[in-house]
């Protein structure tokens, strides 16, 4: 074996690897140099801090330009934990400063450490003149960020508003435009409207020193970007009928909605109870928040848009108008009602009036008889050949007045309702089922389930002889020439205009003449109502009343509906009349009235 050979040999291998190592470290200088851009960044965030600009939300206003909802300055103190001075900071000086609580201060300082090179929320709701003097003290790694909350004038409103919230973990996976501490619109208008309202981020970029002191904006402020503010809102809400509406339905569970029908605008949407929608801003938010999640008569649910009840009597007027648009009625035939409707087994009580009976004077009195006849005619109609293709029929008469669907409001929540189908009652009576089975439909019990805004929606449909206008919200939206197009839009039901006047000179003689809505008289004004009594297997009946005026040109449409409320004519017909009386005359006269609906205070049955 030759010696020398292998030992050169064994240089050269040595050699070779010792340049390998070289050029490979080399290289990888140059790359880091050249082309890898991670460590250039992780430098400039040692000494730049990029500061959120959160721009003023939107601002919300009533159809008059009365203030709804307005923002006000605060602050958010933000906290980078390594660039805290090292020997420590004044922890309760702070505290006291800023009015916060010292265990807040050392749990996030805490959580803080954890990620020692990002921002860290500390505390929201930093009022201005806390904020300038914290200024002064020069806290080092604390500093503030300009903020608005909400402030609500009129302190009504709240479910209709809705309310605005941090933005959690699982909103941020499916909203990638908003980061952890941002706000964001959760309910009402402020949810359907976030985009508008929210305008858009800008960024400040500082210079920090090695000592955390601010040095001046990066680069003469070059990379700066302001903030967009959010746009105000017009809505269509009456502030003071809103106000008014709130104060009679206190006490009760329900909702009272009231729209314009010649445009869908929204006058009024009260959900009852409702709360003050400052309980939900502040420091206090969570608190007050979590007890009125805990609260059984649930404030926070908005009954006017999602509720579902049946709507009772006041279905009574699609009956007949699906009845003379197939040719099963016309408005002079008459029908006995001998205190009820009875077939065989089955009976349908009603109350006491003058019998027989056409069709005018059987919505101003609210017939059940009348109406059951009504119903068996048109699903027993020999045209179609069965009670259940006649079902089917009726079924699309009764969606095309907007029940059963979403009527396509500017409410993200907005419910269905509900509007029975065949394969329903196929599945409960196995097959076997005809008119008299669903009998309990003619008088808008049974299956039925509408939303209160869809009541008042029927009360538009009447109001408009034949069609309606999609219920918004807003009316205006600053920068916008108009709103969404749908709006704007007539949506027609399968019932001809013609058909419509002998069911509004019914109302119009149940409120003027004689009936079961005569307290809803106001002298002068033509105003048409139909009375409702919800049956209820869980306590008392519920008591709803669905109203419009003037009889032509009407201005008001309206429905009441509340909870174990009684006969239509004892609890919301009183509400719904006192609600009109102010909007068309702007004020009340019948002031004992006034005074006795708002001492009705109804037992609490939300336990059912």
């Amino acid at each position: 074996m030759n010696g020398p050979a292998d030992s050169l040999f064994r240089m050269r291998l040595l050699q070779g690897v010792v340049l390998l190592v070289f050029a490979l470290l080399i290289g990888r200088l140059a790359w880091l140099q050249l082309f890898d851009e991670r460590y250039e960044e992780m430098a400039k965030a040692n000494v730049l801090r990029h500061v959120v600009l959160y721009p003023p939300r939107g601002e919300v206003l009533d159809r008059n330009g009365e203030f709804l909802v307005q923002s006000r300055e605060c602050y958010d103190l933000m906290v980078i934990a390594r660039e805290i001075d090292k020997r420590g900071f004044d922890t309760v000086r702070l505290c006291e400063v800023l009015n916060i609580p010292i265990e807040r201060v050392r749990r996030e300082l805490a959580n803080a450490r954890m990620r020692p090179r990002a921002p860290r929320l500390v505390a929201s709701y930093i009022a201005k003149e806390d904020k300038l003097r914290f200024d002064e003290c020069n806290f080092r790694g604390f500093y503030t960020v300009y903020r608005t909350v909400r402030r609500y004038p009129r302190k009504v409103g709240g479910n209709l508003l809705g309310f605005v919230s941090e933005v959690t973990a699982e909103y941020l996976k499916r909203h990638p435009y908003y980061q952890a501490g941002d706000y964001v619109g959760l309910t009402g208008v402020e949810s359907a409207y976030e985009t508008v309202l929210r305008g858009n981020k800008g960024v400040k970029i500082q210079e920090i020193d090695t000592h955390g002191e601010i040095k001046g904006s990066y680069m003469d402020g070059h990379y700066d970007s302001l903030p967009d503010p959010g746009r105000s809102i017009v809505s269509t809400i009456d502030a003071r009928l809103q106000l008014l509406g709130e104060e009679l339905m206190r006490g009760k569970v329900g909702a009272a909605v009231a729209i314009e029908p010649s445009t869908g605008e929204i006058l009024m949407m009260v959900s009852s109870p409702t709360y003050d929608p400052d309980e939900l801003v502040g420091r206090q938010r969570g608190n007050n928040y979590m007890r009125l999640l805990r609260d059984n008569r649930h404030p926070l649910f908005n009954r006017a848009v999602t509720a579902k009840y049946p709507p009772g009597s006041t279905f009574k007027l699609v009956q007949g108008l699906i009845g003379m648009q197939e040719g099963v009625l016309r408005p002079s035939d008459l029908h006995q009602c001998n205190m009820g409707y009875q077939a065989g087994k089955l009976k349908v009580g009603c109350h006491a009036h003058t019998s027989p009976l056409n069709l005018r004077y059987a919505v101003a009195t609210s017939c059940n008889a009348y109406f059951c006849y009504v119903f068996r005619d048109i699903l027993e109609n020999p045209k179609y050949g069965s009670p259940k293709k006649g079902f089917d029929i009726w079924r699309e008469y009764v969606e095309s007045f907007g029940f059963g669907n979403r009527l396509g409001s500017d409410f993200l929540d907005e419910g269905t309702g509900y509007v029975p189908d065949r394969a329903f009652y196929d599945r409960r009576y196995h097959g076997s089922w005809n008119a008299l089975t669903l009998l309990s439909l003619s008088i808008g019990q049974g299956e039925m389930g509408c939303t209160p805004l869809q009541l008042a929606n029927l009360a538009c449909i009447v109001a408009n002889r034949g069609y309606y206008y999609i219920p918004h919200i807003v009316k205006k939206i600053e920068g916008r020439d108009s709103i969404d197009r749908r709006f704007y839009e007539r949506q027609y039901t399968k019932v001809d205009a013609k058909h419509f006047e002998p069911i509004v000179e019914g109302m119009w003689n149940g409120v003027n003449v004689a009936g079961t809505s005569r307290l809803a008289e106001l002298p002068g004004l033509d105003v048409c109502g139909k009375t409702g009594t919800a049956q209820n297997p869980n306590g008392r009946d519920h008591s709803t009343f669905l109203s419009f005026a003037p009889k032509d040109n009407p201005r008001i449409a309206i429905s009441v509906y509340v909870e174990h409320g009684g006969f239509g004519s004892e609890t919301a017909l009183p509400i719904a009349s006192l609600l009109e009386e102010y909007y068309l005359t702007d004020t009340i006269r019948r002031v004992e009235l006034l005074q006795q609906v708002k001492n009705i205070q109804l037992p609490n049955y939300a336990q059912h």
